[in-house]
């Protein structure tokens, strides 16, 4: 599990496109020193494991399907992601919970300036967009953001400089692609809404999911 708090961006340093897998090869001179092999770590928000540490570099497999889903089957060489440890007991909570687990990739539809900042609107699948409500949060390449507005499967985020120096997106322009994790509580309510509809609520149902106790 991740909290969409950027830690360090890395550089691809190497790819290997084989049959069914590509592996990466990435450069982060802040992380190596706590990365082992086994660990999770997420690449532009997708859950990765390093499968082997090299001085500056950690390798990690992202299979077909990883590759068809998220933005890493276009990365090239020299590019470079957002990076984030998975989370242990002793962090900081600092963003939200996200698992890794991209949704879909978001386009970049337009980049305004406002002061310091900018707003960024982003299009998403409408299958996708159900979950994304305004002022909840959104994990964008990685990145833990708050959603400010929302029209049909369009919403806009605000980047202040403080995350544009820090993260990839502060090099983002229109028509960029971007991996979207909506927010997981959003997930679960739909499950559980869809559970009620289907069957309707009654004491058997409070029951089984423990909104009631038996004596």
């Amino acid at each position: 599990m991740f909290t969409g708090i950027i830690e360090d961006i890395g550089e691809i340093k190497d790819i290997k496109k084989q049959s069914g897998k590509w592996e990466f090869s990435i450069k982060t001179l802040k992380l190596i020193k706590d990365i082992k092999e086994g660990d999770s770590i997420s690449v532009d928000g997708v859950c990765l494991t390093a499968t082997q540490i090299k001085e500056n570099t950690f390798n990690a497999d992202a299979s077909l399907e990883t590759l068809k889903v998220t933005t890493l089957g276009q990365k090239g060489i020299s590019d470079r992601v957002n990076l984030e440890l998975a989370m242990t007991p002793q962090n900081r909570f600092g963003g939200h919970i996200v698992t890794g687990h991209v949704d879909c990739i978001g386009t970049i539809k337009s980049i305004t300036p406002s002061g310091d900042s900018k707003i960024i609107s982003i299009e998403v699948p409408k299958d996708v967009a159900r979950f994304i409500v305004v002022k909840g949060s959104v994990c964008i390449d990685g990145i833990s953001l708050t959603v400010n507005t929302k029209d049909d499967n369009i919403f806009t985020i605000n980047i202040i400089p403080y995350t544009s120096e820090r993260t990839t997106i502060g090099n983002k322009k229109v028509g960029s692609k971007v991996n979207i994790e909506t927010d997981i509580i959003g997930k679960y309510v739909e499950s559980l809404l869809t559970k009620i509809e289907k069957k309707g609520i009654d004491f058997d149902f409070l029951y089984k999911y423990g909104y009631i106790k038996g004596d």
